[in-house]
């Protein structure tokens, strides 16, 4: 936990998306197998998760642009589609990626896909009274229906995605975009996250204090705890 600030003078709340408020519900690999089903192709789970991380860290960092991204970053979704089957399935037809990457980008944003961390509504429900509540995401436009299906749209003033604001997690210049647009200075914001690069060190740069989640270790019960409520 690092807060900087006093809890006093903290008008908001951000919080990161996949990791701290909700998780995926069982791998990547399991889940790119059912779409697979879904087209008629017999893919492995564990060949496909591998193949996911594989080509997650082979995509490079983006510089910020101004404005948003076009076509709401599906285009770089399907990039990485295309190096994950690259590995796990080379042999696939033009016509089966297609497939494969529209039934899978509609997947993600289906309800039952992700869960909730148990004590996320709870701990929401006590801190809106007092903080603006935000999302910061490394996320495209399906994250507000994703939220909305998880039942916690509510709690959030404003969803701040990568791929609206221009600039990508671990850029401090997406925080910077969000504070311009929540109308809020550095010291007045607590940003809550779970990867030490993207959101601790991301959030410090912009001068953000921040809750530092380790699910092995603590939980946003703890958040509450640190803030005194």
């Amino acid at each position: 936990m690092s807060i900087q600030n006093e809890p006093a003078s903290l008008k908001a709340i951000f919080f990161d998306a996949v990791g701290t408020l909700f998780y995926l519900n069982g791998t990547v690999g399991e889940h790119y197998a059912l779409v697979g089903n879904e087209v008629g192709l017999a893919l492995d789970a564990d060949q496909l998760d591998h193949a996911f991380y594989s080509a997650w860290k082979k995509m490079p960092q983006r510089a910020a642009i101004e404005g948003p991204r076009k076509n709401d970053d599906k285009g770089w979704w399907r990039e990485l589609v295309n190096l994950v089957l690259d590995q796990a399935a080379p042999s696939l037809s033009e016509f089966d990626r297609d497939n494969f990457f529209e039934i899978a980008y509609e997947h993600f944003a289906e309800a039952g896909v992700w869960e909730l961390y148990p004590e996320v509504p709870s701990v929401l429900e006590k801190l809106q009274p007092r903080f603006k509540l935000a999302v910061v995401s490394n996320f495209d436009g399906r994250l507000r229906l994703i939220l909305q299906h998880l039942g916690i749209s509510k709690y959030f003033s404003h969803v701040f995605i990568s791929s609206e604001l221009g600039a990508d997690k671990p850029d401090p210049e997406i925080f910077r975009r969000a504070l311009k647009l929540i109308d809020l200075k550095p010291k007045e914001v607590l940003h809550v996250g779970d990867d030490s690069e993207r959101d601790w060190a991301a959030a410090h740069a912009a001068g953000l204090s921040t809750f530092e989640l380790v699910r092995q270790q603590n939980s946003l019960r703890d958040l509450l705890s640190t803030l005194k409520l």
